[in-house]
């Protein structure tokens, strides 16, 4: 697995992992855990039963009880743990679809579907170890290189069993998995606290954006406009074939779903461009302005940063300023309630779309631009701390995957 002539530290010796410690040993999962692969036939599903944790129910280290909920009956649930009953501790690994999710069991009240595979360790690998080895960098590159398969990778039981893990003595393995609790433990203090500053957006998204709440200083009446009587609203074009309209050299910028990062506010490139000669069959949009999928993302607010054409897949917002604040407007566009109107008048389809003629129909309450602008920056700096909590968790997270590298490795020791 490894090539033979790197160097050697003082205190360590080869193995097929690469330098490890000497006092520690490569073995086979198999030889070093009790295992059970749940195969055979599928038990029947029930509305209400013993909970069946999927593979989709399996995530980074723990079981998901929201993602996926199925059930079987009490008496399958004997037959299928007959091979094996789950305790507390044990380690779970999919097989398949995904490939590789781990997870250790917090309820023994549970059944296991097939493509999952329960581990526990024997006398000399602890099961949290074991779980954090199964994690690692290192493991999951072994296993995609034994799995098969061309659209989904997986791997048989019998061929898992047979994949190595670096052992440590158990004194060791407990240090190992002190550390790694403790980024365990700031990682799940920084996510509850993301969750906690989510709600409280909401709550200032509801008290703010519907005039329950006001900001000290404004009074008055708002305003309900129909948004179609304030702006300007046009649905994109497409240039066909588009691939004869493509180039990498100079042209506009052609903006797709594909541009827009995981809950962006903003459009800032694009990967591609459209040369002069598609531009009469396309829209041109400018910075500032809104553009909304009709399809994914339905009803989504962006706001653009740069200049360039859409296709006609998007839906643009144009000459709003005389009535809206940009960021208030961005902000009341992505609001439930209008989300609400637009699937109101978008029903009646087996997929949700949306046309200039819904989004010109929504009705919008709104204040005065000043107070538009309060209300926009408290939202703002809401998003900012948002923001920064995010970027800690990625952080933290980022350590804890290059801690798990260097001490389930022997590559860092713990004095």
């Amino acid at each position: 697995m490894i090539k033979q002539d790197q160097h050697i530290p003082s205190g360590y010796k080869l193995s097929p992992l690469g330098p490890i410690p000497e006092d520690w040993e490569v073995k086979r999962l198999g030889d070093v855990c009790n295992y059970v692969d749940y195969r055979g036939k599928s038990p029947n599903k029930v509305s209400n039963g013993v909970f069946l944790v999927t593979a989709k129910n399996i995530r980074d280290g723990y079981i998901d009880y929201e993602v996926s909920k199925e059930y079987i009956p009490n008496e399958d649930f004997e037959k299928v743990m007959q091979r094996g009953k789950a305790e507390v501790g044990d380690v779970l690994i999919t097989t398949e679809a995904p490939l590789g999710h781990v997870a250790q069991i917090d309820n023994p009240n549970i059944a296991l579907a097939q493509r999952v595979i329960k581990y526990r360790g024997k006398e000399n690998l602890l099961n949290t170890f074991l779980k954090y080895f199964l994690m690692s960098e290192t493991f999951q590159t072994i296993l995609t290189a034994n799995a098969t398969g061309s659209t989904a990778l997986g791997i048989k039981g019998s061929r898992l069993h047979q994949l190595p893990i670096i052992l440590p003595n158990i004194t060791e393995q407990e240090e190992i998995i002190s550390v790694l609790q403790l980024w365990d433990t700031a990682i799940a203090k920084q996510t509850a606290l993301i969750d906690k500053l989510t709600l409280r957006k909401r709550g200032l998204m509801q008290q703010l954006l519907t005039g329950k709440k006001r900001l000290k200083g404004f009074s008055g009446e708002w305003k309900e406009v129909r948004l179609g009587d304030v702006a300007s609203i046009n649905r994109g074009g497409s240039p066909r074939p588009i691939e004869d309209y493509i180039t990498d050299r100079d042209g506009y910028n052609w903006i797709k779903i594909g541009d827009v990062g995981v809950d962006a506010k903003y459009i800032t490139r694009t990967e591609e461009k459209i040369i002069k000669e598609g531009l009469s069959k396309t829209r041109f949009v400018k910075s500032g302005d809104f553009i909304l999928s009709n399809s994914m993302s339905f009803g989504r607010p962006y706001i653009l940063k740069i200049d360039g054409c859409i296709h006609d897949g998007w839906l643009v917002i144009q000459e709003y300023d005389k009535t809206f604040n940009i960021d208030f407007l961005y902000y009341i566009l992505g609001y439930d309630t209008t989300l609400a109107q637009y699937k109101s008048m978008a029903a009646g389809s087996g997929v949700l779309n949306l046309n200039k003629e819904i989004v010109k129909e929504v009705m919008l309450k709104t204040p005065s631009i000043d107070e538009q602008k309060a209300i926009a920056t408290i939202l703002v700096e809401s998003d900012k701390e948002n923001e920064m909590a995010n970027k800690k968790l990625e952080r933290l997270q980022e350590e804890k995957k290059g801690l798990m590298q260097v001490l389930l490795t022997g590559k860092r020791r713990i004095k």
